[in-house]
C-alpha cells in the first residue's frame, strides 16, 4: 500500500535528489582568477553583488528530474514488491553513477585548480542521503514481503 514506511523512504529519496536544484555542489571555487559556484543547472560566476551564469548543464539537469522521479514512480509500483525491490537496487546503481558524472562535470568547470572543504556545498551530501534513503525502502520492503509470506503460510 501506499501508505508505508518504505513510501516515506522513497519520497525522502527523491525530495534529496530534487533537493539538488536548490543547493549548490561547490561554491566560491577559483577556475581561473574567478570565484564559480557550481550546481546541477550551470555554473554561476560571482560577480560582485550577483550570480552570472558561465555554463549550462542541460543533460545533468534533465538527468536530475528523471532520477527525481524515479523514486516516486516505484511507491506506486507497490502490488508488486519483487520489482520495486529490483528497481531500488538499479536506481542506487544509477544514483552512484550519476554522481560520478557530477563530479566529472564539477572538474571540467574548474580544471586542475584544488578543491578544498571549506567549498563543498549541501549539494554533495544529497547523493548519499537519497541512498541510505533508497537502502532503507529496500529494506522496508523486504519485511513487507516476508511478513507476507507469513501470513500466507498460515492460511
Amino acid at each position: 500500500m501506499i501508505q508505508r514506511v518504505q513510501s516515506i523512504y522513497l519520497f525522502l529519496a527523491s525530495l534529496a535528489i530534487f533537493a539538488l536544484y536548490l543547493f549548490p555542489l561547490l561554491h566560491n571555487v577559483y577556475a581561473g582568477p574567478i570565484p564559480v559556484t557550481i550546481t546541477v543547472t550551470g555554473s554561476y560566476v560571482d560577480a560582485p553583488g550577483v550570480h552570472i551564469m558561465h555554463d549550462h548543464f542541460v543533460a545533468l539537469s534533465a538527468v536530475t528530474a528523471v532520477m527525481g522521479l524515479i523514486p516516486l514512480v516505484i511507491i506506486f509500483l507497490f502490488r508488486n514488491r519483487k520489482q520495486q525491490i529490483a528497481l531500488c537496487w538499479s536506481t542506487i546503481l544509477v544514483i552512484v553513477g550519476y554522481s560520478f558524472w557530477m563530479t566529472q562535470v564539477a572538474k571540467s568547470v574548474i580544471g586542475d585548480n584544488p578543491i578544498k572543504t571549506a567549498n563543498f556545498g549541501i549539494g554533495i551530501l544529497l547523493c548519499p542521503i537519497a541512498i541510505v534513503a533508497m537502502i532503507a525502502a529496500v529494506r522496508a520492503i523486504q519485511r513487507d514481503e516476508k511478513l507476507i509470506k507469513s501470513a500466507d503460510r498460515l492460511r
